[in-house]
């Protein structure tokens, strides 16, 4: 998903976006690099048991809890904006398409290619009726049946999927005083209800079901319409992002640690993140440097490839782990620094040959 708002057009669409607000964010692109990182590294925090990097990796599994905040701003604006726009559900849909269906089928090919080797199974279990069509309509987060490691990255694919297709038409048809009073509230319903059906944990729930893990999303999305609807100067929206991600983090810490609450928690945090980011664009300070240039952006580039397939390449590279196994933790930290460079590689290779072609497409939508 590209980190840019489209450029209001008409006038219409002229008064949704605020003027200070530009059609490019380069730094959300930074702070997707972060998210992905993260994840990667979470994924690698039983080779660094015994190194101080272990406790932070222990947290990396945040890292989707951001990209749902991204996300939602970024897909809520897109919509917003568009709805002034013909072919609006045409263009809209198709260019998700574009964006999440071709990795995500050559994901689930090179897989179903070797099944013993990259989902731990049967050709014969993993080609159930049932399973294909979960993968098929993004319903894999809603089963009991649990993920194949290789693919366990697509149930947060799948809740974006379900959301947007949901999310779309909502916003298309609330118009007038419905943009005004419905989409904040169904946002805020969702932001309330979340925690609470986590905290009545009922029976019937996965740990990935759609309905515990729209906190991020719906506050993404609530900042977009704020951002467009609200007269606030920058300054404000700069200095209450500060706040909010403070008092995200702080609660993270403290109160809702280990609690139902906690991904409300980090939602409000990275949500704070985000708003300071966007009404910081263009600062001068070590850390907008950060997000802007070098190597954060540049993973934010290659996010999705490398959130998708980095499994995949552990997996791929599982046999030079036993090799090193006996080396303890010198042998872990370079067993880390290979799959970080090996998933690097091949993200890069994807999104420079594959991806990025594919998305040329999306000119015509």
């Amino acid at each position: 998903m590209s980190s840019s708002i489209p450029t209001a057009t008409g006038p219409v669409a002229t008064a949704l976006r605020p003027t200070w607000l530009p059609a490019y964010i380069p730094e959300l692109q930074g702070l997707r690099g972060i998210a992905v990182l993260a994840v990667v590294i979470y994924h690698c925090h039983p080779r660094l048991e015994g190194t101080w990097m272990h406790y932070p990796s222990l947290w990396g599994w945040a890292g989707v809890n951001l990209f749902f905040v991204l996300s939602g701003f970024l897909i809520t604006s897109i919509l917003i904006e568009a709805r002034a726009k013909p072919h609006y559900f045409r263009n809209f849909y198709v260019r998700r398409a574009l964006r999440i269906w071709p990795v995500y089928l050559l994901l689930l090919i090179v897989c179903y290619s070797v099944p013993a080797w990259f989902l731990n199974d049967t050709w014969a279990n993993q080609t159930h009726w049932q399973t294909l069509l979960a993968y098929a309509l993004f319903l894999q987060n809603l089963r009991h049946s649990p993920l194949p490691g290789t693919l366990g990255p697509t149930w947060s694919l799948a809740i974006e999927e379900q959301y947007y297709l949901l999310w779309a038409p909502i916003v298309y048809f609330a118009r007038g005083r419905w943009l005004r009073w419905l989409l904040p509230t169904v946002l805020a319903a969702m932001l309330v209800t979340s925690p609470l059906i986590r905290l009545a944990n009922p029976h019937w729930l996965t740990t990935t079901h759609t309905l515990i893990h729209l906190d991020g999303i719906a506050l993404g999305s609530l900042l977009a319409l704020a951002l467009h609807k609200l007269a606030i100067p920058r300054r404000a929206w700069l200095w209450m992002g500060l706040a909010s991600a403070i008092l995200g983090f702080w609660a993270t810490a403290t109160i809702a640690g280990g609690t139902s609450f906690l991904d409300s928690a980090l939602a409000l945090a990275f949500a704070g993140v985000v708003t300071a980011s966007i009404a910081g664009t263009g600062a001068h300070n070590p850390f907008a440097w950060l997000l802007r240039r070098g190597p954060l952006p540049f993973y934010g580039k290659i996010s999705y490839g490398l959130y998708m397939i980095h499994i995949l390449v552990f997996v791929y590279f599982g046999s030079f782990d036993a090799r090193l196994d006996h080396l303890g933790i010198p042998g872990n930290l370079a067993i880390v620094a290979l799959r970080l460079a090996a998933s690097t590689l091949a993200a890069t290779a994807l999104w420079y040959g594959f991806e990025s072609q594919i998305l040329k497409l999306k000119r015509f939508f």
